[in-house]
This record gives C-alpha cells, sequence and structure tokens, in this order.
C-alpha cells in the first residue's frame, strides 16, 4: 500500500520507488488523499520511475489516467512523454465576459432562446461538426491547414470571424515546430496528407467550432468577484465583471489530436518493440523519446499541429457563442477573459534549468511577478486560471500566489473524477440528478443530463479548492455560478 507522507494541511510526500529520485509531491488535505485510489497511486510511482524524469506533482484532482494521472505533472530535461500529455492534445478551458446583468437572463425562456441559439452554430457529440448544425459556419480545408500550421494569427481569425485581439488572451496563441519554424509544421502536415491521410483531415476540420463529447462542455455563468483588495485588483485586469453573465468553454483538439496523439504512441510502441526496450513499469502508454530524436521531433511537431486546432477551436467556438447571445439579445458585447490549457508539455525554468513540463489535467500556474509574464498584462496580478467544478457547485477564477513554485508552477485542471463512468451509471439515480438541476434552477440542451457527467460523478470541488488555497498555490478571485449548461445530449440516456 502506498503511504502519503504529510507535509503540511495540504502538502505531502511520496518516496519515489526504491527512493531513487526526488519524492513526488502531493497537493491535498487529508480528506482528499484518503480519495486517492491504488491506481492512480501507483500510475504516478511508475512516472516518477521513468528515464529522465526528474520532478511528478501529483494533484488533488488526479484519477487514474492514460499512463500518467490525468491531474499531474511530470518534469524531464532530457525526454518527451506523450501519455501526460494524453490523447486530446491541448484540451483547455476558455472564458468569454459579456456585458449583460445577470436578471437578463433570469427567464427561463430567455435561457432556453441562448441554449437553442448556441446549439445552432456549436455542435456536441463525438465525431459532431459544423456540417451537422443549422446555422453552420464551415471552415475550408485551405483555412484548417492554416490555422493547424500557424495557429491564432491574425489572418486565421479574421477569416473565421474571430476578434484578432483576442489571440493576445491566450496562454499560447500559436505553437511552432520544434526547430522554432512554422514550415517545419507546414512540411510535417504535408508528409500527413502525401501519406493518406488527406480525406480524413478534411473531416477533422469540419470539427473547428465544436465541442465533442465527453466532460466537454459550454456553460453560461453569473460571475461573483471575491471582494478583497488584491482579488479586486486581479478581477480588474481579467476584465470580470462581478453580476455580470460569462460563458465558461471546455474542450480540445478534437478528432484531429486524437489521430495525431494515437498514431504517436503507435509510432513509439513499434520503435519500442523493434529496440527490445523495456516499457517503463511495463506500461506501454509511457514510451518516450530522448529531447534532439527524430521521434521526439516528429512528436513535438504533432503535439504543435493539435495545440493549434484546440487553440483557433476555442476561440471559434467563442465567436460563435458570442454570435448566439447577439442574435438572443441584441447588441450584447463580449470579450475573451482568457484561454488556458491542461494537456499540453512545455519548455519552462524549472529548478534554474530548461525542462519539459507535461502537465496532463494541470493548468499552469504564474504568479505575479513571474519572468514569463513580463511582457503581458498579468505581471503584477498573475494570469487567470480558470477551474470548473461542477454546474451545481460552481466554478472559480483564480490566480497563482508565489508558493506554486513548490508544484512546478501547477495547479489542478478542475474537480477530478471520484468514480468512473460505468460506475456512474450504476451508482447514481437518474431522478436525483435532474432534480439537483431544477432545485438550482440550471437549464441544460439534455432531455435528462447524463449521469457519468453529474456532479457526484466528480470530487468534492470545495475540498480540492481548499487543498490548492491551503497550500499556497493560489487564491480564488471570482466564483462562477452556472445558469446553463451545453453537453453532449446524445449519450444522455445511456
Amino acid at each position: 500500500m502506498t503511504t502519503i507522507h504529510k507535509t503540511g494541511e495540504a502538502t505531502g510526500f511520496i518516496p519515489a520507488i526504491d527512493d531513487k529520485g526526488k519524492p513526488i509531491t502531493v497537493i491535498g488535505t487529508d480528506a482528499i488523499c484518503e480519495g486517492f485510489d491504488d491506481t492512480c497511486l501507483k500510475q504516478a510511482q511508475n512516472s516518477r520511475s521513468a528515464p529522465g524524469v526528474s520532478e511528478l506533482i501529483l494533484n488533488p484532482d488526479a484519477h487514474a489516467g492514460y499512463g500518467a494521472p490525468v491531474g499531474s505533472v511530470l518534469v524531464s530535461p532530457t525526454h518527451i512523454y506523450p501519455g501526460p500529455v494524453g490523447v486530446d492534445i491541448k484540451c483547455s478551458m476558455s472564458l468569454l465576459q459579456l456585458d449583460i446583468p445577470e436578471d437578463v437572463i433570469a427567464d427561463k425562456a430567455v435561457r432556453r432562446a441562448l441554449i437553442n441559439a448556441i446549439c445552432e452554430r456549436t455542435p456536441t457529440g463525438a465525431g459532431k461538426g459544423q456540417r451537422s448544425v443549422k446555422k453552420a459556419r464551415r471552415v475550408s480545408e485551405a483555412w484548417g491547414r492554416r490555422a493547424v500550421t500557424h495557429g491564432a494569427s491574425k489572418d486565421v481569425c479574421e477569416a473565421l470571424g474571430i476578434p484578432p485581439e483576442w489571440a493576445e488572451r491566450c496562454e499560447d496563441s500559436f505553437h511552432w515546430a520544434h526547430d522554432f519554424t512554422q514550415s517545419g509544421l507546414e512540411d510535417r502536415l504535408d508528409c500527413m496528407l502525401n501519406g493518406g491521410y488527406a480525406t480524413r483531415f478534411g473531416k477533422k476540420v469540419e470539427q473547428l467550432g465544436s465541442y465533442g463529447g465527453g466532460n466537454h462542455f459550454g456553460e453560461a455563468e453569473v460571475v461573483r468577484v471575491n471582494q478583497s483588495e488584491a482579488t479586486r485588483k486581479a478581477a480588474d485586469v481579467f476584465g470580470l465583471k462581478d453580476g455580470h453573465v460569462a460563458f465558461l468553454s471546455h474542450c480540445g483538439s478534437r478528432g484531429f489530436g486524437h489521430d495525431l496523439a494515437s498514431q504517436q504512441f503507435k509510432a513509439l510502441e513499434n520503435k519500442f518493440d523493434q529496440w527490445s526496450l523495456p516499457y517503463p513499469a511495463g506500461d506501454k502508454k509511457l514510451v518516450y523519446a530522448p529531447l534532439g530524436t527524430p521521434e521526439a521531433n516528429a512528436y513535438l511537431d504533432d503535439m504543435a499541429l493539435g495545440a493549434n486546432f484546440a487553440t483557433v477551436n476555442h476561440l471559434f467556438i467563442n465567436a460563435l457563442v458570442l454570435e448566439a447571445f447577439q442574435g438572443v439579445l441584441p447588441g450584447t458585447k463580449g470579450d475573451l477573459v482568457y484561454f488556458i490549457s491542461h494537456n499540453i508539455a512545455r519548455e519552462e525554468i524549472v529548478n534554474n534549468q530548461p525542462q519539459w513540463v507535461h502537465r496532463k489535467g494541470a493548468t499552469r500556474a504564474f504568479p505575479g511577478g513571474h519572468h514569463a509574464l513580463k511582457d503581458t498584462p498579468f505581471y503584477e496580478t498573475g494570469h487567470p486560471i480558470l477551474l470548473p467544478g461542477n454546474p451545481r457547485d460552481g466554478s472559480v477564477v483564480m490566480a497563482a500566489l508565489p508558493g506554486a513554485e513548490k508544484s512546478c508552477y501547477s495547479v489542478n485542471h478542475g474537480a477530478g473524477r471520484r468514480m468512473g463512468r460505468k460506475a456512474a451509471f450504476r451508482n447514481l439515480d437518474q431522478a436525483t440528478v435532474d432534480k439537483d438541476f431544477t432545485d438550482y434552477d440550471i437549464l441544460s440542451n439534455c432531455r435528462t443530463y447524463p449521469r457519468d457527467e453529474a456532479p457526484d460523478a466528480y470530487k468534492d470541488f470545495a475540498e480540492v479548492l481548499r487543498s490548492v488555497e491551503a497550500a499556497g498555490l493560489a487564491h480564488q478571485v471570482a466564483k462562477l455560478d452556472a445558469r446553463f449548461v451545453i453537453k453532449d445530449a446524445d449519450k444522455a440516456d445511456d
């Protein structure tokens, strides 16, 4: 049995296997630590013992994942790991602040009209693209190529009807190839298309401007700004409007990112088999490539292509959501607060040296004064951290504190699952799930809300947030109270 040694109210560590290397850093109160299952803890130890890994962080939302736990941070100065990024490359959060006071959407009829207007423009469900909605705004294959190789460039934004200034509110508005060029990505994409991916690519481009399925969602919120002096200042810098409506989105690189990640896993598994290399802890999903090798370069290029798709997808969704609000409530204005990822690997300075920080279900958390924020609006406050909880208990906007250094400047990406999807369908009662939404006056596009996405399928969000705050990683700038939710309605009656 794996033992977590507590060092504080919400901090602790797990020794590395055979005490080889720095222990795993654990962020979580006693209640959170008691909820980590054996598979999650074993995956954390396996990931920590993999070649080239220098740090492993387990966040309070952690649960068993794909090789590495979801809700973990893996750091390496020498290797790149696809598993601790996952199959949904650059799955992310974004928040659109609208100028609508909350009372404007108090009426259920108005909210229902907004739900319908959004669903006419932004499809949900696995495999669904713009072709499947009434008011489709399709992206040509040529602009799809431009989007995945250039990200949210000015010309891509203008072609898709995205305000170009929104790109300035992105954690990363574009990604380069491994050689820091865009031409490298163009070459990589050409190689894929000439290798038989051309027909499939056209279908994936159609998914720009869509949410997909699973835990992805769009959610109308009412912003409640924390009224302390420090957080009010951060809220002003972020552009948050107390008592006004905002729209929170969660999605990633859709089928394109999944194809890229799946292709990379297969390619690296083949290399391991050809070279008779042992998989770390016998787990194929912990395959890796040493930095500087052709295999690592290929992965970094594919990750960049998927990341650019995810960035443009989010900004496009926000443009479509704003259009939907304007159709129901003419004159509505909206500004992007931030777009931030939680499935990505980035080169950052850790322990005074460049290292690749893999965040798998983990969010970057740079506090005020961090060198990486020097030329941004967030240098004094830290950048916005968007953490979804659940519709019933709300979500939050946070800002990092200097204590985030202990977690390699990372926090959790949300509440984290406490039960798997099959367990949720077995154990949760549909009538009780739906009653939550009635009691809290939250509408949805689903006839019945998906039980595997119900609030009780996730960890206690208040305890997760208490872990973050007690560990000194971040503080809460605003709470977001859900008013309606857009989810994959196709599987709501599974």
